[in-house]
């Protein structure tokens, strides 16, 4: 049997192209930056609470972040949420609303639902 070094060339020819090739369709993606929250537990909660209104039906007319007090509307209620800092520094989130009795009775258990979904609760 007679062996050529052509064809020893040959191979590590194509297996030098063949590992370039496979190394070339390596892709390295850089990781995908997540949103830690750092945030106060007060601004978990007030955050929270907004998006729980809005999932909750309710339009928001005005919220001031300083007092705690979010005001907003539904087709049937007048709403006003609390986010209250306690003197042992747990928070309390009050929903209270106003409206024709019998309209929209579930209304607060929406809310309270989509704010325990926020909150990983």
């Amino acid at each position: 049997m007679v062996r050529h070094r052509g064809s020893k060339t040959g191979a590590l020819f194509v297996l030098i192209v063949v590992l370039t090739a496979l190394w070339g369709g390596c892709v390295v993606y850089e990781p995908v930056p997540v949103p830690a929250y750092y945030g106060s537990s007060f601004d978990r909660a007030w955050d929270s609470a907004l998006g729980a209104a809005g999932d909750a039906g309710v339009k928001i007319t005005s919220a001031d972040r300083t007092t705690g007090i979010i005001r907003g509307v539904t087709n049937s209620a007048d709403v006003t949420i609390s986010v209250i800092t306690q003197a042992d520094g747990r928070i309390r989130v009050e929903f209270t609303s106003k409206g024709p009795k019998g309209q929209d009775p579930d209304l607060s258990d929406r809310f309270t639902s989509y704010y325990s979904r926020r909150m990983g609760q």
